[in-house]
């Protein structure tokens, strides 16, 4: 009973603590911006070198996505639904969920281990020592590129997954390119690609944050910044996961009452 109840506290403790970073992050942000260089360093580490396995992955997404539609579709007479099956998923569903993996792996767990490191090597008490806000001179920056760059990788592996079902729909199954985009504007709405956009900004913010919190948390030498970057990967999908139900569900009721 202890131990559930000790268990409890500790949970409520991590939440506050990680929110109250958060939250000190957005003020710390929006009052002084870190500098530019700062900035510059992490769009060029979270976007620009990000690009080729988010481009493979938007990539060859769409082309199993078109491969699966049209194997489904053709003998009901609907090949022609095979563009918008593919534009329709990879701009509401797989382009931000998948490029949020992506990132996690990529980006997220180097944030991790690379502040991780810091905190054991005790770089970060030697800032604080020096009158130097890690929070702000640390994770802000890398705050501002997730939510920068997030939503332009996550158009970016959009237009490559549908890319990729155009290539394979027009040049192996043959189908007339007209025939693969004409239904897209008809039938993919501006609020398609707002729910994209959305939820790669909410992504972007999860995978900063959590990754960023759990490096500066990080205790116990090499063992313990490799534990707290296995853990930072697996809640950033776990929320990953769960929040993109949420804001599904409710963009869509949203969207529901306003029209």
């Amino acid at each position: 009973m202890l131990g559930f109840l000790f268990k409890n506290l500790r949970f409520l403790t991590v939440t506050g603590d990680y929110v109250c970073m958060v939250w000190y992050v957005i003020v710390a942000t929006i009052k002084h911006p870190p500098q530019w260089k700062l900035i510059q360093d992490q769009l060029y580490n979270v976007g620009v070198l990000s690009l080729p396995v988010v481009a493979m992955t938007g990539f060859s997404t769409g082309l199993v996505l078109a491969a699966q539609s049209f194997f489904q579709l053709a003998d009901k007479g609907l090949a022609g639904a095979t563009g918008l099956m593919v534009g329709k998923a990879m701009i509401t569903e797989l382009g931000p969920v998948l490029t949020a993996f992506m990132i996690t792996g990529r980006v997220g767990a180097a944030m991790c281990a690379e502040l991780g490191t810091m905190r054991v090597t005790e770089q970060i008490d030697a800032l604080e020592t020096m009158a130097v806000n890690p929070r702000a001179y640390l994770v802000a920056p890398r705050f501002l590129a997730g939510i920068i760059m997030m939503p332009l990788l996550t158009v970016f592996s959009m237009i490559m997954g549908i890319f990729g079902g155009y290539l394979i729909a027009v040049y192996f199954f043959k189908m007339a390119p007209a025939n693969y985009f004409d239904p897209m504007p008809t039938y993919i709405t501006l609020f398609d690609l707002t729910t994209g956009i959305v939820k790669s900004l909410i992504f972007g913010v999860i995978i900063v944050t959590v990754s960023c919190y759990k490096g500066m948390i990080t205790k116990g030498g090499a063992e313990g910044v490799g534990k707290s970057t296995t853990n930072s990967v697996v809640i950033c999908y776990t929320f990953i996961l769960i929040t993109n139900f949420f804001i599904t569900l409710g963009l869509n009721i949203l969207n529901d009452m306003i029209g």
